[in-house]
């Protein structure tokens, strides 16, 4: 039976492999170890219970140490979707940009080009985030100076058809008068309800509706 020795302690061989550079070693390297310490100590001279309580610490130290780098992992994860959900939400927005050059003008000032565009897709790269707009062109979130458009007026007109069939009462001004909502369409932003007899009203004018 081999003699066990100091030099296959556990603390000597984290230290060995720091020295090395080699890769950290796990959990289950640190309890193949220690059991290996166990089964070839010396019977006459077994390890001392203070020594033993050491490595045991060591390795519960360790386990905790990974059980919580995995936790922080997972945590990562789920912030990456959830802000991958929350960049998705600019798919379908105008956007006007700007982008700082390494160019200079004639008074030293570093150039900065400008534009606009739709943004057609958004992925992450290196921890980053990268907007595709319609042209090609890639920007990131800080690129981005100002919302121009989104799709919400399209949203907005789709839940204003529910109108359509329904009899609304609406103020003209000047007296208060009763029509049935034959369409929906949009002029200037606002969304306009086309009336039988060719009235057309906004919702700020409707007082009442019923079908």
């Amino acid at each position: 039976m081999n003699p066990i020795s100091k030099d296959m302690y556990l603390s000597n061989k984290q230290q060995a492999g720091r020295k090395t550079g080699n890769s950290t070693l796990g959990k289950d390297d640190f309890l193949k170890i220690l059991m290996a310490q166990l089964q070839n100590q010396d019977p006459t001279n077994p390890m001392k219970d203070n020594e033993f309580i050491a490595q045991m610490a060591q390795f519960s130290s360790l386990e905790q140490m990974t059980n919580l780098t995995q936790a922080f992992e997972k945590y990562a994860a789920a912030q990456d979707q959830t802000q991958m959900i929350q960049y998705s939400n600019f798919v379908g927005k105008g956007v006007k940009w700007h982008e700082l050059t390494d160019k200079v003008d004639e008074k030293g000032k570093p150039v900065i080009i400008e534009g606009t565009g739709k943004i057609v897709g958004v992925k992450f790269v290196k921890g980053g985030v990268e907007f595709t707009l319609e042209d090609g062109k890639v920007i990131n979130p800080g690129n981005i100076s100002e919302i121009l458009s989104s799709n919400s007026n399209s949203n907005n007109l789709v839940e204003a058809s529910m109108m359509i069939g329904k009899t609304v009462t609406y103020n003209d001004g000047t007296a208060d008068i009763t029509g049935q909502v034959e369409s929906v369409s949009t002029k200037d932003g606002k969304i306009v309800f086309n009336l039988a007899g060719g009235a057309t009203i906004t919702s700020d004018q409707i007082i009442s509706i019923s079908k």
